[in-house]
C-alpha cells in the first residue's frame, strides 16, 4: 500500500493545515505554507498535493 505524503489536521482556531506526514511541517503549496485554510479548501488541496506527489514518485519508480 502506498503511503500518502500529505495529511490534514484541524488547528485550535478551527482552521485546517495540510502537512507533510514525513516532516510534520505545513505543506509547501506553490511557495506558501498550507495553513489557516477552511475545511473544503484543505480537503481539495490535500488531494491535489497527494496526486502530484504520487505522479512524481511513479515517474521515478519510487512508490513505497
Amino acid at each position: 500500500m502506498v503511503q500518502l505524503r500529505y495529511g490534514l489536521r484541524q488547528d485550535s482556531d478551527e482552521s485546517w493545515t495540510v502537512f507533510d506526514v514525513f516532516t510534520g511541517q505545513p505543506a509547501d503549496a506553490w511557495g506558501a505554507p498550507a495553513e489557516y485554510l477552511d475545511q473544503e479548501y484543505a480537503e481539495d488541496l490535500v488531494g491535489i498535493l497527494n496526486a502530484e506527489d504520487l505522479k512524481r514518485r511513479l515517474s521515478r519508480g519510487r512508490v513505497v
